[in-house]
């Protein structure tokens, strides 16, 4: 999986990507993260990327040619790469789409500063305009940031296990069970029995009663997307009857 990341600001991505499971990915080869400064394919001596908007207002606007000659050299690459915004504007992003994304080889992620980008990288170059939530960042280098994180945790290989992934919340549209690990008995408060029994069927039945539990109680309308059972029907019932 390979990310190209377009922005003014590339000394920001140094540390997060040399710490934890996204260096471990990069050391085997599973991902790749490259940063591009916009300020290289700007033509004049200063390398000014952005100018006052037409009509008037506050604030700056990304200019639209080195934008798009950075995006133009990345395509010339690989002409299959995928092109995202990171915008207040744009889809929220959430695990189902981290899923598709993650289906994907190659992601540009174009980083937007000041007022945004000229309209025109907009209609031209973009594939697809993405949101980490419903407020405004100084630039699009944090959200770009979060964006491969989740993203990278579903390449093959770069968790410790596949299946972890499979565990995590809205993987399934449901948030995660609960988690415990050693003393069993923490000032009186104890890990549920059924946790240390041995018995996989019964942990796996407790596991998934308390992830419908925990999205009943936490995110009820999650529950409307996800796949649920017969049984998990009646376990929802049973649950709601209990907290009415």
């Amino acid at each position: 999986m390979k990310f190209d990341i377009l922005t003014l600001f590339p000394k920001m991505f140094f540390s997060p990507f040399e710490e934890s499971i996204l260096a471990r990915g990069i050391e085997k080869g599973l991902i790749e993260i490259r940063t591009i400064n916009i300020r290289n394919f700007a033509q004049d001596k200063h390398q000014v990327v952005d100018d006052t908007p037409y009509g008037g207002g506050q604030g700056m606007v990304m200019k639209v040619e080195p934008i798009a000659r950075a995006i133009e050299q990345v395509r010339a690459e690989d002409p299959s790469a995928w092109t995202i915004y990171l915008t207040p504007e744009g889809k929220p992003l959430n695990q189902e789409r981290v899923k598709e994304l993650s289906s994907r080889s190659h992601l540009i992620l174009l980083c937007g500063r000041y007022e945004g980008v000229d309209e025109r990288v907009r209609e031209l170059f973009i594939d697809e305009e993405i949101s980490i939530g419903d407020y405004v960042l100084t630039g699009g280098e944090l959200a770009a940031m979060v964006l491969i994180d989740a993203v990278s945790r579903l390449v093959p290989g770069v968790l410790g296990s596949d299946r972890s992934a499979e565990n995590d919340s809205f993987y399934d549209d449901l948030l995660e069970y609960p988690q415990y690990t050693r003393p069993a008995n923490f000032r009186g408060y104890e890990v549920p029995s059924v946790l240390l029994s041995g018995n996989h069927q019964a942990i796996s039945l407790w596991r998934r009663r308390e992830a419908l539990r925990r999205t009943y109680l936490r995110r009820p309308d999650l529950l409307s997307k996800a796949t649920l059972s017969e049984e998990d029907k009646q376990i929802l019932e049973e649950i709601a009857k209990k907290n009415r």
